[in-house]
């Protein structure tokens, strides 16, 4: 967690979903995330438009992966990211009411007027959005164990070896995990490399958080943060909490 010039920031990690929010409104440039995301203003609303569309204006808003749009909230906010197949398919931006959103906010937990703090309940939070948008198509377990080592358990890991080890050759997997998913393995894994090197900014330069996530180098982290986020990673800078712990709610 990090707080400077009123700003305070929150960072927390675990298998079920990752969070973000900030003390503050926001504003993000264009981006496409390969996940899902739940925009949930506190006190306000949220804004999202489209390339050549309408701004879209709700109490928060659950946006599908792969969405190209720039975001907005006008009160301090929490962003909930989900993997993109832990949830149903859904074709737009998904428009949540002013109920649905306190539901989702007192699922996570430790709320005040500033937003969440370090002990969110990310799994309490996931849950609560599966009961709003429901329940999604089990994946092929070859997939489901790819997508877990790519993402979760060992990004570095080459597709090659993730391959080998569920028993398929490279290019039928990157084949299947497109279907089932719908996101290329490797843009699935350079998320879970983004995921990484946030946790690691608490306490860590750009550039010695990109190379310990996997990344060629600072910039190749950064055209990956404003690509996914619409963010650079200075701004998703946050810091350790007194007991030296990153705000994660579970191992990632």
């Amino acid at each position: 967690m990090l707080e400077q010039n009123d700003r305070r920031t929150v960072f927390a990690t675990g298998p079920e979903a990752t969070m973000f929010a900030e003390s503050r409104p926001f504003h993000v440039a264009q981006h496409r995330l390969p996940a899902w995301k739940a925009v949930l203003p506190i006190g306000g609303h949220a804004e999202l438009l489209q390339p050549g569309g309408y701004l879209v204006a709700a109490p928060g808003l659950v946006v599908p992966p792969q969405l190209a749009h720039a975001c907005a909230a006008t009160s301090p906010y929490l962003a909930l990211l989900i993997d993109s197949w832990r949830l149903p398919p859904c074709p737009g931006p998904v428009q949540l009411s002013p109920g649905e959103v306190r539901r989702l906010l007192a699922a996570l937990g430790t709320m005040d007027a500033e937003g969440p703090d370090i002990g969110a309940d990310l799994g309490a939070g996931y849950a609560e959005l599966r009961t709003l948008t429901g329940r999604p198509s089990p994946l092929d377990p070859r997939v489901a164990h790819a997508v877990d080592l790519c993402t979760l358990r060992d990004p570095d890991l080459s597709i090659t070896c993730i391959a080998a080890e569920v028993g398929l050759s490279a290019p039928r997997l990157r084949a299947l995990v497109r279907q089932d998913v719908g996101i290329a393995l490797a843009r699935l894994r350079r998320w879970g490399r983004l995921r990484t090197a946030i946790a690691d900014l608490r306490d860590s330069t750009a550039a010695l958080a990109a190379a310990t996530a996997g990344f060629a180098d600072q910039a190749h982290l950064t055209r990956t943060a404003r690509d996914f986020t619409g963010r650079t990673p200075a701004s998703l800078k946050h810091r350790r909490r007194p007991d030296g712990g990153a705000g994660a709610a579970a191992p990632a």
